[in-house]
């Protein structure tokens, strides 16, 4: 009689479950390894228990090797059929972009003028509507613009009356301060006159009499010759002194 027919489950018990897993494994390995020698096959074998126990088994020279044939066999195919659909899809988005492209220009050339014969009323009406707005939208902005240089222009102007009046003030206290400091200077360097006598002494040795005196000589029996020896300008001669 043959063997039954085990059902398909995970074995509760933990020894029988531990058993069949050795007898499979080992069953598995060999198999592996008649497959490769049988029918010059490059066969790879990767077993892990449920306890994360590495069981491996590679006829090839290394298992590196191996995995990276498979990755090569596996996802070499998805890669190129990736990079066609990317392909693709990159020409239908420049074939997008083109188009955009081209109305863009069209509507520049319309927008200045050129290339008005194809269109039609309603086109030229449109055209000109949004001229319109453009023109619009262009005039608002310049008059802001203008607006706003124009304030800041008097803002500046209000800031250089400040600064000059600031600076005509500082003027005007530098130069009374100038004037008050000569003016002292002056009364500083005054010579000192000592108070006059009467009479001065010249240097030729005549006595100056002061306007307020009179010199009267009235000599005995002599009044016409006193008179003679008197100088008209009323200065004595020496030797009558």
């Amino acid at each position: 009689m043959g063997r039954g027919r085990v059902e398909l489950k995970r074995i509760e018990n933990k020894i029988n479950r531990q058993v069949t897993f050795a007898k499979r494994r080992n069953g598995l390995l060999k198999k592996a390894y008649e497959l490769s020698v049988l029918c010059d096959a490059e066969v790879a074998l990767i077993i892990f228990s449920n306890r994360g126990k590495l069981y491996e088994f590679c006829s090839g020279s290394s298992m590196a090797k191996t995995l990276e044939r498979y990755h090569r066999c596996s996802y070499g195919a998805a890669e190129m059929n990736q990079s066609s659909t990317d392909s693709q899809s990159n020409y239908q988005e420049y074939l997008k972009l083109k188009a955009r492209v081209e109305v863009l220009q069209q509507s520049q050339r319309h927008l200045l003028g050129e290339d008005l014969a194809q269109l039609g009323t309603k086109q030229l009406d449109q055209l000109e509507r949004q001229l319109d707005a453009s023109l619009k939208q262009i005039r608002s902005i310049k008059t802001q613009h203008m607006l706003d240089q124009l304030s800041d222009l008097q803002q500046k102007e209000k800031t250089l009356i400040e600064l000059n009046n600031t600076l005509r003030g500082k003027l005007e206290e530098s130069t009374a301060r100038l004037h008050q400091a000569s003016w002292n200077s002056e009364e500083h360097n005054l010579p000192h006159r000592p108070p006059q006598a009467h009479g001065t002494i010249r240097s030729q040795g005549y006595l100056e009499p002061t306007p307020n005196t009179l010199f009267s000589y009235n000599l005995a029996g002599g009044g016409a010759e006193a008179e003679s020896t008197q100088n008209p300008s009323g200065i004595l001669p020496g030797w009558m002194l």
